[in-house]
């Protein structure tokens, strides 16, 4: 499988993430809302403005995984992960870490100095957690509770 990396953001773009999203089956309706409407915000205002920057990994025609970054409000050089998801048909073929290596060079091309990435402490998310300490990340922080009792949220940092 061939992959093609892009950063222009498509009107059609929304309900491929949409898609994309859905199709993992980590998350509720709401976050996939969310999820859709930072790609609209960023289709409608430009990503400088909106502060949410993509990268989309495409198979052909197909768009099969997406990040998107941006930076930290009040900080220099401090950047969120804010997405990062991989179609379901395509997890595990190494799609995930391709789009992590390239936004930590977009990153890094930002000057960018710290990634920060979020996400629950639950056992549904046992592979996320290994994947981004497999990638290079460390676990800096732990807030019990964080998301609703018993749900930890759990901060990863990538130094570029």
């Amino acid at each position: 499988m061939e992959l093609t990396f892009r950063t222009d953001i498509r009107k059609d773009d929304p309900e491929k993430v949409r898609e994309i999203v859905t199709s993992t089956g980590f998350f509720y309706d709401f976050e996939i809302e969310v999820a859709v409407e930072i790609v609209v915000e960023a289709l409608e205002k430009g990503v400088v403005e909106s502060g949410y920057y993509f990268i989309f990994a495409d198979a052909g025609d197909k768009t099969v995984g997406f990040a998107c970054t941006g930076p930290i409000a009040c900080t220099v050089g401090s950047y969120d992960l804010f997405w990062i998801a991989v179609h379901g048909e395509f997890r595990g073929s190494g799609i995930g870490k391709k789009l992590l290596s390239k936004t930590h060079q977009f990153v890094k091309e930002m000057n960018g100095r710290i990634l920060v990435a979020e996400t629950s402490g639950t056992e549904k998310y046992v592979p996320t957690r290994e994947f981004y300490l497999h990638n290079g990340y460390t676990l800096e922080a732990q807030i019990k509770d964080f998301y609703l009792p018993g749900d930890d949220k759990m901060m990863y940092i990538y130094r570029l």
